[in-house]
C-alpha cells in the first residue's frame, strides 16, 4: 500500500500543487487529467510491472513466503524480471526508467516543497528550502535504501494526517445536504 501512495500520491493530496500550477483553463479537464493520471499509473504501469514478474519465473511463491533473507525485491526483482522477459534491453529499459522516474520525482518534491514552504512562511524562506533541499540530497543516496523507503512511507503518512482532518471538516462543502 505504501508503495502505491508513493507511485500515484491519491489520497494525499500532494498532487493539487501540480494541478493548480496547470495553465488549463477548465477545471473539469485538469481534474480529468488527474484521474487519468492515477489510471494509468495503477492499472497500466504497475499491472504489467506485476504481470511481467509473476510471469517471468524469477519470483518463486514458496521461496518469498517461506521468510528466506536475502530475496531480490522492489527494483531489483523488477529488473531480473524484465530482464527474463525482454533480453537485456529489458533490463536497460527498467534502469532508464527509474532514473527517469526518480529525477522527476525530485524536480515535482522540490516544487511541492517551495509552494508549501512559500505559502507557510514567506518567499523569503525559499533559499532556506532550497538549501536543505539540496543538502538532503547527499545523505539520501548514501543511507540504506530501506531507511530511505521508510523515512518516505513516515512523511507520506504524516503528509496524510491534515488532509484527513480537511476531509473530514469539509465534507458538506461536497456532499449535498438532504433536506
Amino acid at each position: 500500500m505504501a508503495r502505491g501512495v508513493f507511485s500515484n500520491e491519491a489520497g494525499l493530496g500532494s498532487s493539487v500543487l501540480a494541478h493548480a500550477a496547470s495553465d488549463e483553463p477548465d477545471a473539469a479537464t485538469q481534474g480529468m487529467w488527474g484521474i487519468f493520471e492515477v489510471f494509468a499509473d495503477t492499472l497500466v504501469v504497475c499491472t504489467i510491472t506485476a504481470l511481467v514478474i509473476l510471469t517471468s519465473g524469477v519470483y518463486n511463491v514458496s521461496l518469498y513466503t517461506s521468510g528466506i533473507s536475502g530475496l531480490a525485491d522492489g527494483i531489483v526483482l523488477a529488473t531480473r524480471s524484465f530482464t527474463a522477459v525482454f533480453g537485456v534491453t529489458g533490463g536497460y529499459f527498467t534502469a532508464f526508467a527509474t532514473v527517469i522516474f526518480a529525477f522527476a520525482t525530485l524536480i515535482a518534491w522540490s516544487h511541492y516543497g517551495a509552494q508549501c514552504c512559500s505559502y507557510l512562511f514567506g518567499e523569503q524562506s525559499l533559499p532556506w528550502y532550497r538549501f536543505l533541499f539540496l543538502a538532503s540530497l547527499l545523505p539520501g543516496c548514501l543511507i540504506q535504501m530501506e531507511a530511505v523507503w521508510e523515512i518516505a512511507d513516515t512523511c507520506n503518512g504524516l503528509m496524510a494526517i491534515p488532509n484527513l482532518i480537511a476531509l473530514c471538516l469539509l465534507f458538506r462543502q461536497v456532499t449535498p445536504i438532504r433536506r
